[in-house]
C-alpha cells in the first residue's frame, strides 16, 4: 500500500484530546504518525488545506438486508453508500432472513462483507429468529465474531428471557443493544400521538411506549450488571429517563443514541403523508428535538447513528398506513448533523465527532474510532463549508430519504479505509 500524507488539515481526534492543524502520515494501511505541518517526510501526498482530518466515522446502527432482501439493499451497496458519507464502519442489524441466530450464518454474513467498501460488522441475535422466546447460542455467536445482541425492531417482551441473555452477554463482554419500546402501547401506531396524529386522524406511538421500555430495559441490565446501549431515542421523556439513570450511583454501563432525522425533523413532516418521513420510533415534536439536542450536548446521549433502513421504491409508494417504517442515511447523515448541530452550535465539530466516531467504536469494541499510531488507517476528510443538494438518487439501492432537495452545509470528500482511498468528492487523490 502506498504511503500517504495528508497535508494542510486540522486533525480532530477525541480519542487522543487532538484538535489542531497537523499533517497525517499513513502507510500499510495504519497511522503512522500526526506530523507537524509540513514536517519533511516521503510519500504521496494529498492537499487537505482548509479541511478537518478525522477518524473515520463509525455507524453502530445499519440495516444491509443481506441475506434475504438484497432487492433493498446488500452489503456491498450499503458499504459504498457509507463511504460516500464518509463511514468507514458499520455494524450491522440482525433483522436479515435467515438472521445471524447462529454461527453459522454469522460466518455466512462475514465472509459476504469480505470485500465490502468499508469495514462492516454484525450484532447477533438475542433468540433464535428474532422471536423472543429462545435464546441464541451467545456464546457461539461471539466466537463467530458479532460485537454485540439485539433482536432489533422486535424488542424481547419477556423481562425473564431478556434477564436471561443480558446475565448470558455480561461474561461475554458484549452490549446489548435495545430497540427499546413497549409494544402493547405502540401496537398499530403510524406516527407520535400528539396533536399532529389528532388533526390527521392516525392512530399514534405515545412517547410514553419508548420511556417505559427504556425504563425496563436499564433496571433489567443494572440487576444483570450488563451494558446496556439503547437504539434511536426520539423523545423527552426518553433523554430525561436515561439522565435520571446514569445520575444514579451504581448504575451500570448505560450508553444511548439517537439518530439524525430526530435531530431535524419532527411530525410536521408527516402532513404531506410522505412515507419517506414513517419510521419507528416516529418523529416527535419541537420539544423533544430540543430535549434530543440537549442530551447530545449534555453528554446523555453518546452516539448520532443512521438507523439505516432502505426500502424499495415500490414498497414506500403506497399509502402511508401500509407503507414500512425507516429511511435511509448513510450518505446524508454528516451533512444533516452538520447543518442542525454544528452550525447553529448545538455542538462543536470535536464533540460531533465523539458522537460519530469515537464513542460508537468504543461502545462496540471496534478497532475504529481514532488517528493513533498503529491504528487502522481510516479516515474522514470533512469540507466544513460545503454547500451541497441532497441528490434523488443515492449509491444505496434505495432512496427513502425525507432530505432530498435539502440543502446542507458540511460534507465527507475523502475518505479512506485501511490506508485505500475509497470516496474521492473532488478528485485529490488522483
Amino acid at each position: 500500500m502506498a504511503t500517504l500524507i495528508l497535508r494542510g488539515g486540522r486533525v480532530l481526534d477525541p480519542a487522543q484530546e487532538l484538535d489542531r492543524p497537523a499533517d497525517l502520515l499513513l502507510a500499510d494501511g495504519t497511522v503512522v504518525e500526526v506530523l507537524d505541518p509540513g514536517a519533511p517526510r516521503n510519500g504521496r501526498e494529498i492537499d487537505v488545506t482548509g479541511m478537518l482530518v478525522t477518524p473515520g466515522l463509525v455507524d453502530i446502527h445499519v440495516h444491509l438486508r443481506e441475506p434475504g432482501y438484497e432487492y433493498e439493499e446488500t452489503i456491498e451497496t450499503g458499504a459504498l453508500s457509507a463511504v460516500a458519507g464518509g463511514i468507514t464502519t458499520v455494524v450491522a442489524m440482525p433483522n436479515t432472513e435467515p438472521p445471524p441466530d447462529n454461527a453459522e450464518n454469522v460466518r455466512g454474513f462475514y465472509e459476504r462483507a469480505k470485500s465490502a467498501a468499508c469495514h462492516v460488522y454484525t450484532v447477533g441475535a438475542i433468540t433464535k429468529g428474532r422471536a423472543g422466546s429462545d435464546l441464541a447460542e451467545m456464546a457461539d455467536l461471539v466466537a463467530a465474531g458479532v460485537v454485540g445482541f439485539s433482536d432489533d425492531g422486535d424488542p424481547v417482551k419477556n423481562s425473564r428471557i431478556l434477564l436471561n441473555a443480558m446475565e448470558y452477554a455480561r461474561p461475554l463482554g458484549r452490549p446489548i443493544l435495545s430497540h427499546c419500546e413497549d409494544a402493547d402501547l405502540a401496537e398499530g401506531g403510524q406516527m407520535n400521538e400528539g396533536v399532529v396524529s389528532a388533526e390527521l386522524g392516525m392512530t399514534g406511538m405515545p412517547v410514553i411506549a419508548e420511556a417505559l421500555g427504556i425504563a425496563r430495559d436499564i433496571m433489567l441490565a443494572r440487576y444483570a450488571g450488563v451494558h446496556l446501549h439503547i437504539c434511536h431515542v426520539s423523545a423527552a421523556e426518553s433523554v430525561e429517563v436515561i439522565r435520571r439513570a446514569r445520575a444514579t450511583p451504581g448504575h451500570g454501563k448505560i450508553t444511548a443514541e439517537t439518530a439524525p432525522h430526530y435531530l431535524a425533523l419532527t411530525d410536521e413532516a408527516i402532513k404531506t403523508f410522505d412515507t419517506n418521513a414513517k419510521m419507528n420510533p416516529p418523529l416527535r415534536t419541537n420539544r423533544d428535538r430540543d430535549a434530543l439536542r440537549e442530551g447530545l450536548r449534555d453528554g446523555t446521549l453518546d452516539v448520532i447513528a443512521t438507523d439505516h433502513a432502505p426500502h424499495a421504491p415500490e414498497e414506500k409508494q403506497v399509502e402511508f398506513d401500509a407503507a414500512p417504517f425507516g429511511i435511509i442515511g448513510l450518505e446524508t447523515a454528516l451533512g444533516v448533523v452538520w447543518t442542525e448541530l454544528v452550525v447553529k452550535e448545538v455542538l462543536t465539530p470535536y464533540q460531533l465527532i465523539e458522537k460519530m466516531a469515537t464513542n460508537p467504536a468504543r461502545i462496540c469494541g471496534l478497532p475504529a474510532g481514532t488517528l493513533k499510531p498503529g491504528a487502522p488507517a481510516d479516515v474522514t476528510v470533512i469540507d466544513p463549508k460545503r454547500r451541497w443538494s441532497v441528490p434523488a438518487t443515492f449509491r444505496s439501492k434505495s432512496r427513502n430519504s425525507p432530505f432530498v432537495g435539502w440543502e446542507l452545509t458540511g460534507r465527507a470528500v475523502l475518505t479512506i479505509v485501511s490506508g485505500v482511498v475509497r470516496f474521492d468528492l473532488d478528485g485529490r487523490a488522483t
